[in-house]
């Protein structure tokens, strides 16, 4: 006998994730990124929000990679940890290590798993347009690859 199993039983709530976090140095390009992949893939059934260690400012690359892929990043504001809204997460997923020791912190006082997936940093990245682009659609591809494995559902955007 096949078992199936049907799009509710493999939803992200089902598995506890009703909330989800994303951190990182800025908030300007991984964890932004995540956010905006997440809110389009997942439009009321994720709470989903994202942080920096500290604020930076909007990055013109992250902004136009996420629109190759339809997905519009351009009103994003990045904010810090000392900036966030709510406290109740079900996991806080940090790309930098940085970012993930300060999810350590904010979880002393909140019932959250905190996860560290280590993605580049863009923040020093030199060379050509192209050669920036190139760099800045990885790290949007290790991003949608990992969200998509750990959701088990294709991220929402033109490929």
């Amino acid at each position: 006998m096949v078992k199936t199993l049907n799009n509710d039983q493999t939803s992200p709530t089902k598995k506890g994730v009703g909330a989800i976090l994303f951190a990182c140095n800025i908030n300007a390009v991984r964890s932004a990124m995540a956010e905006a992949m997440i809110k389009i893939t997942f439009p009321g059934e994720i709470f989903v929000d994202s942080c920096g260690v500290l604020p930076g400012s909007p990055d013109g690359f992250a902004i136009a990679v996420m629109d190759e892929i339809g997905i519009d990043m351009a009103t994003h504001q990045p904010k810090s940890f000392a900036d966030l809204n709510s406290e109740f997460y079900d996991v806080i997923i940090s790309f930098s290590l940085e970012a993930h020791q300060a999810a350590i912190g904010l979880t002393k006082s909140i019932d959250c798993k905190t996860l560290y997936w280590p993605v580049d940093n863009l923040a020093d990245l030199s060379g050509s347009r192209d050669e920036r682009l190139r760099a800045y659609r990885h790290v949007r591809d290790d991003i949608q690859s990992k969200l998509e494995s750990y959701l088990n559902k294709a991220i929402a955007g033109k490929t």
